[in-house]
């Protein structure tokens, strides 16, 4: 009897030694989670209950449990290196078979997709073609396809034009001493390229000017210019007769034979005041094709793609997963965990709402071992080990005594 209870307090401390083992062997591991082991008792029952001068029958593990409490975060400065903090997991998916893990050591294959080191699928909410999160949980893949041009639209205008300027001989475009002003920006086609559009400003009489507008040299205002009156404050009152908002060019095609272009000038924030001219706003809605250069991951997950044309588009957004009882998840090796009917349905949210947190990228989660607390419970096990084992000597020597008895 007291060998077997000596037994089971050995493999009970192995249990133990072998989980903080383990625990030290990953100490250096991404998002690994340290484990606890916990004890019961054994005790001899019959049909009536226990029996009360019946001594106990050793010991044995009822649980080795996770301890999923935050790990430190150690910079990395890869864009797809992510930690979690505070709550909730990555979902990933092994062959359509999702898991989760709180190592965020991603990279991408050869498709685009983003995976870890076990080739596992990050998981989050796509996007349609207009590069809106939909949220329809996937697997995440980076689209290295150029961005699409888009035609400028609207151009914006923001400028003031000096009351004081003398009024000049009709506007001619080849002759600069018919303009007083003249400003330019880029518009793009949908081929994506690049037309200048310039605006020069005729003083026609006192409150009354002339816009006329040409992009890369053919002229696309209305003939004899665009009316702008403004009223004794220096107000732009109205255009071509209308209350001020802008004017639209009349249909042009451009040189690079792209689509026919017309585009809205809102000019209504031009003033006349007797100060300098000058620009102080100039907008407009286009832009040329661009290549993947970049992309980022922010606080909740959205995932933005940086481009060559200096635009952005939205690619995706991460998502994290929380249990009602993350105890109950059980490991798969690798850094990852499944769920089980203990840890409840896996519930999935965009980080930083709920109760879920931030992703912090270009950040690891460390492991969340102490390699202190580790030794000194390594200390305890061992000398449970042993008392064990003396328990097995001792009852060795008693045995020993009686058989010397009968002789």
């Amino acid at each position: 009897m007291t060998l077997d209870v000596a037994l089971t307090g050995i493999n009970a401390a192995t249990t133990e030694l072998a989980t903080i083992s383990n625990n030290i062997a990953n100490s250096s591991t991404t998002g690994f989670k340290r484990a606890d082991v916990s004890f019961t008792d054994v005790y001899a029952r019959s049909n009536f209950g226990a029996n009360r001068v019946t001594p106990g029958e050793g010991v044995r593990v009822s649980q080795i449990k996770q301890d999923f409490g935050q790990g430190g975060l150690t910079s990395s400065g890869n864009s797809l290196n992510l930690a979690v903090e505070g709550i909730g997991m990555f979902q990933v998916t092994d062959d359509g078979a999702p898991m989760y893990t709180r190592d965020g050591n991603f990279g991408l294959d050869r498709e685009g997709f983003i995976v870890n080191g076990q080739g596992h699928r990050l998981n989050g909410y796509t996007t349609n073609d207009d590069a809106q999160i939909q949220p329809v949980t996937g697997e995440l893949q980076i689209d290295y396809t150029d961005l699409q041009p888009k035609t400028t639209d609207v151009v914006t205008l923001g400028m003031n034009l000096d009351a004081g300027a003398e009024t000049l001989p009709p506007f001619d475009v080849d002759d600069p001493s018919t303009f007083n002003y003249s400003t330019s920006t880029t518009v793009y086609d949908s081929l994506g390229a690049e037309q200048v559009a310039t605006m020069y400003v005729h003083k026609d009489a006192p409150n009354a000017w002339s816009g006329y507008v040409y992009v890369d040299g053919q002229e696309v205002s209305q003939p004899g210019g665009e009316e702008l009156v403004f009223d004794s404050t220096g107000v732009l009152q109205t255009v071509n007769g209308t209350a001020a908002r802008g004017f639209t060019s009349a249909p042009f095609t451009p040189a690079s034979g792209a689509t026919p272009m017309d585009v809205e000038f809102r000019i209504e924030n031009m003033t006349q005041y007797e100060s300098a001219f000058g620009t102080n706003q100039i907008d407009q809605d286009g832009f040329s094709s661009g290549q993947l250069n970049d992309f980022e991951v922010d606080g909740t997950g959205v995932i933005f793609g940086r481009f060559s044309n200096g635009q952005s588009r939205i690619m995706g957004q991460v998502t994290l997963v929380n249990f009602a009882n993350t105890a109950g998840l059980l490991p798969q090796g690798g850094n990852g965990w499944v769920s089980t009917f203990a840890s409840g349905e896996p519930v999935a949210g965009a980080p930083g709402s709920a109760s879920l947190g931030l992703i912090q990228s270009g950040s690891l989660e460390d492991s969340n071992v102490d390699i202190t607390e580790e030794l000194v419970a390594m200390i305890s096990a061992q000398r449970g080990f042993q008392a064990s084992a003396q328990v097995i000597s001792t009852d060795d020597q008693l045995m020993q005594t009686v058989m010397n008895m009968t002789r």
